[in-house]
């Protein structure tokens, strides 16, 4: 396996050549020619990219891990549940054409916010959902969303998902990325193996 070099994202502080994204407090965009990233949590990374790849305004989804303990840990590290880390999936996008405001709404009708430590068929810690912020920004933003999200909820059980400051990000290695594309019948049993979509129809319905 080929595990790519490790990206840092350390809270707070913007990688080089990337400037915060200027949005008012409802997380609206507002003109600008940088470059974003959002990571979230949730579930399997394949389906997180999936999910994310169709949203106009993103530019690049990477599927990795973070939130955990281990240095440069490995798929096979993070999938025996050893090392704290979190599947997750930076994505890169264009805020003038998508806010994190809108990523974040989109974020929770993709994923099952009511069950700690698991999604769908995959249970552990490494497939908990979680928002990881980069900035005080994005947590503000985060948790306003939350915050909506539990008075407009179309179920009646709590939201789970943690909002947590981000640690360092490390990309998965290469076979895991585009997998949805790569072997589109692996993904497509598995997506559907796992009742994924049976349960966001379940859980949102008409409000995905």
């Amino acid at each position: 396996m080929i595990h790519k070099s490790l990206i840092a994202l350390i809270a707070g502080i913007a990688l080089p050549g990337v400037v915060m994204a200027q949005q008012d407090a409802a997380g609206a965009a507002t003109p600008s020619n940088d470059r974003e990233t959002a990571i979230f949590a949730g579930g399997c990374f394949w389906c997180v990219e999936s999910d994310f790849d169709k949203v106009p305004g993103v530019i690049e989804t990477v599927s990795g891990y973070t939130g955990g303990r281990t240095l440069n840990p490995t798929y096979k590290e993070v999938s025996a549940g050893g090392t704290g880390h979190a599947e997750v999936v930076q994505i890169t996008y264009d805020p003038a054409k998508v806010s994190y405001r809108e990523l974040v709404d989109r974020f929770w009708r993709t994923i099952d916010p009511t069950t700690p430590d698991r999604q769908f068929c995959d249970s552990g810690s490494q497939y908990r959902t979680a928002i990881f912020y980069t900035s005080p920004q994005q947590k503000m933003i985060a948790e306003q969303s939350k915050m909506a999200l539990e008075k407009t909820k179309p179920f009646k059980a709590p939201v789970v998902t943690e909002i947590t400051q981000a640690t360092t990000f490390y990309a998965a290695e290469d076979y895991h990325q585009d997998f949805y594309k790569k072997n589109s019948l692996r993904y497509n049993y598995y997506r559907l193996s796992c009742g994924r979509d049976q349960r966001l129809e379940e859980l949102w319905g008409g409000a995905r």
